[in-house]
């Protein structure tokens, strides 16, 4: 196995910008193949005050996806929504490694917070 090297540093951005998004811990309901999709998986998450439809790449990576119920992570919540194999996602799953060519991981709380809860 090769070592891993880093990405380079993006460029900088002001601290606006990063507060411009807003990423808050979800917690996964339900989770289902997208019929459209090899990739797409469909998951329900509650934010506590709401619940919304996210859909994240997620079938080659995870083969037991009701392991997945009651799982809280972190999400971005204030992307516009996007049409995805005809189904409409209404933000984005965050994890760790898939941009590096790895086996993504979630990011989870090391306690549990209430659903909802902001990043930052």
């Amino acid at each position: 196995m090769s070592a891993f090297r880093p990405a380079p540093l993006k460029p900088l951005v002001t601290f606006s910008a990063l507060q411009a998004l807003d990423l808050r811990v979800g917690e996964i309901l339900a989770a289902e193949k997208v019929p459209a999709s090899s990739k797409l998986v469909r998951l329900t998450v509650s934010f506590g005050d709401h619940t919304r439809t996210i859909l994240a790449g997620l079938q080659k990576e995870r083969e037991n996806l009701q392991a997945l119920l009651g799982w809280q992570t972190l999400f971005v919540i204030n992307l516009e929504p996007k049409r995805l194999a005809g189904e409409v996602s209404e933000g984005m799953l965050l994890d760790l490694g898939f941009a590096d060519g790895l086996e993504p991981a979630f990011l989870l709380p090391e306690t549990p917070v209430p659903n909802g809860t902001r990043a930052g």
